[in-house]
């Protein structure tokens, strides 16, 4: 059995952009032991697997990092909607439901961006873990946790950017991953910046983290001011993701592009 493969670049209007994900458009669900050895074999951040359902809308959706399986993900369900309308098999004019482990998350497509529907995940202020309490002397605004995060506030853009990761502290804090984030400064064409380091799921720097802006999205629309917030995050490759917290919910919007496809034997 053949099992046809879309890989896309999500929260990137460019190829080699954003984040990459392999998108696999299954016929009937796969074993676990699989999924997970394909994404392990692809090495990338997110491999999502999409099954279909009765409703041409609705489809089953699971997200593997190279070692674990992640129980939330943006940027892959970003790009598995973005697989589903380049590959015909919706036309993009009704929104899209993906039953996961964290519940039904829904996307829609306006042009050519997609934006998704997301649970607010907003952190428990707490101490910096032992591990970090020497990362960034005197830059730490706030700090605290979610149930996958380890969430700090820096003073600057700067700070954020010109970070170099001690990759044994992060996986010591015991969370699954670093949110780092800070306001981006006057200058600056977006409202927030952010970067997010995942030693514990195997991705040293994930480089455009949709989940991470159920987190970040709602602490800066109330530190700001804002409902419809930019957010840039510094990786390597870059990203832009456009955010919009609303109660319990948050809206993360941005582009895809698609880089290769194919067919695993």
């Amino acid at each position: 059995m053949t099992i046809p493969i879309i890989w896309v670049d999500a929260f990137s209007d460019v190829a080699f952009g954003g984040n990459p994900a392999a998108v696999c458009l299954l016929e009937d669900p796969l074993d676990d032991g699989r999924m997970q050895s394909i994404a392990f074999e692809l090495g990338i951040a997110e491999t999502a697997y999409l099954t279909p359902s009765d409703d041409p809308n609705v489809f089953g959706l699971r997200w593997f990092s190279p070692a674990v399986e992640i129980d939330l993900c943006g940027h892959a369900t970003l790009a598995s909607a973005h697989a589903l309308r380049e590959n015909g098999v919706v036309d993009g004019t009704a929104p899209l439901t993906f039953r996961t482990r964290s519940g039904p998350l829904r996307a829609s497509f306006a042009g050519d961006t997609i934006e998704l529907d997301f649970p607010a995940d907003r952190f428990s202020p707490a101490p910096l873990p032992d591990e970090l309490l020497h990362e960034w002397p005197g830059d730490v605004v706030a700090s605290g946790r979610t149930g996958f995060f380890a969430f700090v506030v820096l003073s600057s853009a700067d700070a954020v950017r010109s970070y170099e990761p001690d990759l044994q502290a992060i996986a010591g804090t015991g969370a699954m991953a670093l949110l780092l984030t800070a306001a981006a400064g006057p200058a600056s064409d977006a409202d927030y910046v952010l970067r997010v380091f995942g030693p514990n799921v195997g991705i040293d720097e994930d480089p455009a983290t949709g989940s991470a802006q159920c987190v970040a999205g709602p602490y800066w629309a109330a530190e700001l001011g804002r409902d419809r917030l930019v957010a840039h995050q510094l990786s390597g490759r870059g990203a832009i993701l456009y955010v919009r917290p609303e109660g319990d919910r948050v809206f993360i919007a941005g582009h895809a592009t698609t880089v290769l496809t194919g067919e695993l034997c």
